[in-house]
Formats: C-alpha cells, sequence, structure tokens
C-alpha cells in the first residue's frame, strides 16, 4: 500500500469523535427547558460528574439524598482513572513500535541523495520530467508523514506515561471521591481511540507490512530469516530532519505539560490528609486566571500535538474539538462548584480560558 492514507479508519474515527462531541455541544446550547435542554443538560452533568462534583452536600434534604444513593450505583471509584492511562500506554506503545518498525524498515533514508535524479531525467526526456519529479516528491512526503507520525506518537507516549505517574504517584483521591461509569468509559474510549486518531494515515499500511513480516516468519521459519539489525541513529535522525510544524508542535506540547505538571502538584498537594474530604481554593501558576487551568493546559498539549501532525489528517482535527467540547463543559461545572462552595472564591478568574470562557 503506497498511499497509505487510512481511508478505512478515518471515516470511523471521525464519526466516533462527532458522536461523542454533538451531546455535549447541544447541553451547552441554551436549549429551552420545555424543548429538553435542561433534561440534556442535567443528564451530560452527571455523565461528566467525577470526584468533588458528583458527591452529594452534606446539606441535601433527604429527597435529595436518595436521589444521590441511587445515582452511586451507577459510579465508580474515581482513583479507576488510572485505567485510561494504562490503556492509553498500552494502545499508543503498540502504535508507536509498529509504526516505528515499518518506518525504519521501508521509509529510510528519509531525505534523497543530494544529486537529484529528476534533473538527470530533465535533461534526457525533457517534457517527461516533470512527471518524474512528481512521483518523487510524492514519495518523499508519503516518508515524512509516516515519520511524523512517529514523531507524534511520541509526543503522545510521553503524555500518558506522564498522566499514569501522576495518577499514581502525585493525586490523592478520597476514598469516596467516585465518578458516572459513563464518564468511566468514555475515559477508556478516548484513551484508545485518540492514539489511534493520531496514527490513522500510516495505520493500514504498517498493518499491511507487519503482516507480510509476520507471513514471511511463518513461511521461511526463523533459520532463513534475515538477522535484524537496528541501528539507533536511522531512528533518530528522520526525526532530527522533520519540519519546522513538528518542533513548533513539540514546543507548545513541552509549555503546556509544564504547566500542567505544575497545576496537578498544586492539586495534588491541597489535601495533606489522603482520608479528608475538605477542599480549599487551589491558587498558584494558571489558577490566577481559570478555575481548571489543568484542562487548558491540556488544550494548549493536543494543540501542540495537532500542529506536529501538520494537520492533514481529519481524525486528529475531530479529536481536538472532541477535546475542546469536553473540557469545556467539565470546566464550566468545575468553576459552578467553586462558586457555590466557596463564598470568598476569585470572581474575576474564568472557567478555562481567559477572558474567553
Amino acid at each position: 500500500m503506497e498511499t497509505g492514507d487510512g481511508r478505512a479508519i478515518q471515516p470511523l474515527l471521525c464519526l466516533a469523535w462527532l458522536a461523542a462531541s454533538l451531546p455535549i455541544v447541544a447541553a451547552a446550547l441554551p436549549i429551552p427547558a420545555a424543548a429538553g435542554g435542561r433534561f440534556l443538560h442535567g443528564l451530560l452533568s452527571a455523565f461528566s460528574a467525577r470526584g468533588k462534583t458528583v458527591r452529594p452536600s452534606s446539606s441535601a434534604a433527604p429527597s435529595s439524598s436518595t436521589t444521590s444513593s441511587s445515582k452511586a450505583k451507577f459510579t465508580v471509584p474515581q482513583k479507576y482513572f488510572l485505567h485510561f492511562y494504562v490503556v492509553g500506554v498500552a494502545v499508543t506503545t503498540s502504535l508507536l513500535i509498529a509504526i516505528s518498525f515499518y518506518a525504519y524498515m521501508k521509509m529510510t533514508p528519509l531525505l534523497p541523495d543530494p544529486s537529484s535524479y529528476s534533473t538527470i531525467a530533465s535533461h534526457l526526456v525533457g517534457s517527461n520530467s516533470f512527471s518524474f519529479g512528481s512521483v518523487r516528491s510524492l514519495t518523499m512526503e508519503h516518508k515524512y508523514r509516516v515519520w511524523r507520525t512517529v514523531f507524534v506518537l511520541l509526543l503522545m507516549e510521553i503524555q500518558v506515561l506522564r498522566r499514569l505517574y501522576e495518577t499514581e504517584h502525585v493525586f490523592h483521591y478520597s476514598p469516596s471521591a467516585r465518578m458516572h461509569i459513563v464518564g468511566y468509559l468514555t475515559g477508556i474510549f478516548y484513551y484508545t481511540a485518540a492514539p489511534l486518531s493520531l496514527a490513522s494515515s500510516s495505520i493500514p499500511e504498517a498493518m499491511d507490512f507487519l503482516q507480510g513480516q509476520i507471513a514471511e516468519f511463518i513461511v521461511k521459519g526463523r533459520g532463513r530469516m534475515p538477522d535484524l539489525v537496528i541501528d539507533s541513529s536511522s531512528l533518530i535522525k528522520p526525526l532530527l530532519k522533520l519540519g519546522w510544524c513538528q518542533w513548533i508542535g513539540a514546543i507548545i506540547f513541552i509549555w503546556g505539560s509544564l504547566h500542567q505538571i505544575r497545576c496537578h502538584a498544586i492539586l495534588g498537594s491541597l489535601r495533606e490528609n489522603k482520608d479528608s474530604d475538605e477542599y480549599v481554593i487551589p491558587c498558584g501558576d494558571w489558577f490566577s486566571r481559570v478555575s481548571c487551568p489543568h484542562y487548558l493546559a491540556e488544550l494548549v498539549i493536543y494543540l501542540g500535538m495537532l500542529i506536529a501532525s501538520g494537520g492533514s489528517d481529519i481524525s486528529v482535527w475531530f479529536l481536538f474539538i472532541f477535546v475542546i467540547t469536553n473540557l469545556s463543559f467539565a470546566a464550566v461545572q468545575t468553576h459552578k462548584w467553586y462558586l457555590q462552595k466557596f463564598e470568598d472564591y476569585p470572581r474575576s478568574r474564568y472557567a478555562i480560558i481567559p477572558f474567553v470562557l
């Protein structure tokens, strides 16, 4: 498969992201209560609730307490967040290994030789050189696209590994902290579909190549297969020769990651007693501007991935749209909770994006 455009998997991923995003957008719109707007908003709020926003207030009326206890039947411990990142690491690592192996075996060297064969052809065959040069440029673009996929998967690998570490060693979830089962399943879906979307343009050809290698191994046997010798420089050099989009995206990714690390450290330090349910107003870093700076940092992180991908894969755009809608909705809910919980909460803070939302 030469083009490897991922026509089979990309539409499915786009439809999945669209199906996940549309209910959130609908719940955020000012739909009249008579048309089901209040019901839809309440339903999405319940599904997305987790931690502090899912637990009933101690001053709740008996009837609301009964309702909350019935809803608790459809919740799981918030510490199950760990499962998201275990799945994310498993899927991302598998894709990274498979596509890196394919890129190393079939897409190196990345750059053409200094001597230009298209220039030689132009002297030999005249007008036909345009066709020859076009084929060659498409081949080089194809190589670049596969190595861009490896580059973006490396960023995703860093992200999920860091989140896995933070879930275990930074956050201290209260024993009573819960999240809705729909939110839990959405998280599992997200960390499966996100790396697939980032790699969707290269997955079909990489899988075809691996299937061919496995079939050859089965037919020939280990003794007749050539020894695999991996040159580390051949893995690193193509990544270093990628374009400015990849490095600008990586810088934005690092910027967002550093702020998210700081914000998560602040949130993780709020409860010194791990068994306590008490909350205090978080301060520091981007908390001076927004209520959910860790969500804002997540937007920056995935913006960096989008730029690093080159913006040519539609599934990555749909992924980014879901990230925006999902985190914005969750941030607004958290912002409202802060305003209700603390009378002295800073009114100058926005929910997630300064001066916008």
